[in-house]
């Protein structure tokens, strides 16, 4: 039997910031149990907090997803203290921005630790769990990049794209198997995190989304419906998403030189008082708090630019209601036409 919302067990990597850390507040909201896996043990305490104040109950479990001994361990102390797990989101990522010719095969390999083999071993730790139950949901947190690749993020782009082959291949076991362990995708848009202050970047200006962008508590959302409806096996978020992904498929070659043409200066900050920021942070190899003890929180730099809400989310998660005055709107159009007959 599925478990009621305000008594699941969820896990949720990335947790200390971004999107792990509103969507681990959100869970925590419905008053479930969360487990808060991430490196930088400042922002776990704060997000612990964030989730216990909006009604939840938080357990704190320093993690480096990319260590598969290190995610095996948390997901067994997770079950210890907290029962079985019925939901676990991949969320964990570290990035670069820079050329292709300018990042190390060092940095190329740890990028692709974290942010694809990292969802790997979790949801190997995940399944190990749920299959054997027979139940529980698996929410890889993807992004349009994970279609359609842009410049400058040549390793992000290349681990989202491997995470979604994944994520179907696997889909595909499941459904042979009739389990019904559930597995599903939400791809995001340009979302307001703190990834913008603390990863590692060469580009002469400070980097920052691509517009338009949306809060991570749009992203949160999406998540949790995406863990209580998890038979389709993808969502996306935010109309820029849904339009990227439709060009791409018609179009990929006018899509790419047109990137090439205006994707350098989309993702380059050049307010003057962002290039002076003295704290920027460079989290591939060490958590972004782990110098100076800073909570970076689920938002960003840009919450003056960033959109609260996604009218393309609402549209996908009210099929039926759309549906219905569709057919209300056909009813009374055709009922019109009878009379004027």
């Amino acid at each position: 039997m599925k478990t009621p919302p305000q008594q699941q067990v969820v896990v949720v990597t990335g947790a200390s910031g971004g999107i792990g850390r509103a969507t681990a507040q959100a869970f925590g909201s419905r008053g479930a149990k969360v487990v808060l896996l991430a490196r930088g043990e400042t922002g776990l305490a704060a997000a612990a907090l964030d989730v216990e104040r909006a009604g939840g109950k938080a357990l704190v479990i320093p993690t480096d997803v990319a260590d598969p001994e290190q995610v095996e361990a948390a997901a067994a102390r997770a079950e210890d203290e907290f029962g079985p797990i019925d939901v676990w989101v991949n969320v964990a990522f570290t990035s670069v921005f820079a050329e292709f010719a300018d990042i190390s095969a060092e940095e190329f390999k740890r990028v692709t630790e974290v942010n694809y083999l990292g969802y790997v071993y979790a949801t190997m730790a995940a399944l190990k769990r749920m299959r054997p139950r027979d139940r529980g949901v698996i929410v890889h947190v993807g992004s349009a990049l994970a279609y359609r690749g842009i410049p400058l993020q040549t390793a992000y782009c290349g681990s989202k794209h491997a995470i979604q082959g994944f994520h179907e291949a696997l889909r595909c076991e499941l459904l042979h198997d009739k389990s019904k362990v559930r597995v599903t995708m939400v791809q995001m848009p340009a979302v307001n995190t703190p990834q913008f202050d603390w990863v590692l970047s060469r580009l002469p200006e400070p980097a920052q989304p691509v517009a338009p962008i949306y809060q991570p508590d749009v992203a949160a959302r999406a998540v949790l419906y995406a863990a209580d409806h998890p038979k389709r096996r993808e969502y996306w978020v935010g109309g820029s998403t849904m339009g990227t992904l439709a060009a791409n498929a018609i179009a990929p070659g006018l899509l790419d030189r047109y990137l090439a043409r205006t994707g350098y200066a989309a993702q380059q900050d050049d307010r003057p008082e962002r290039r002076r920021r003295p704290d920027d942070q460079v989290n591939l190899w060490d958590p972004a708090d782990g110098s100076g003890g800073r909570d970076y929180t689920a938002h960003g730099s840009f919450d003056d630019q960033s959109k609260e809400r996604s009218v393309q989310l609402w549209a996908s998660h009210h099929h039926g209601v759309l549906a219905g005055l569709a057919g209300a709107v056909a009813s009374a159009g055709a009922a019109l036409a009878i009379r004027r007959r």
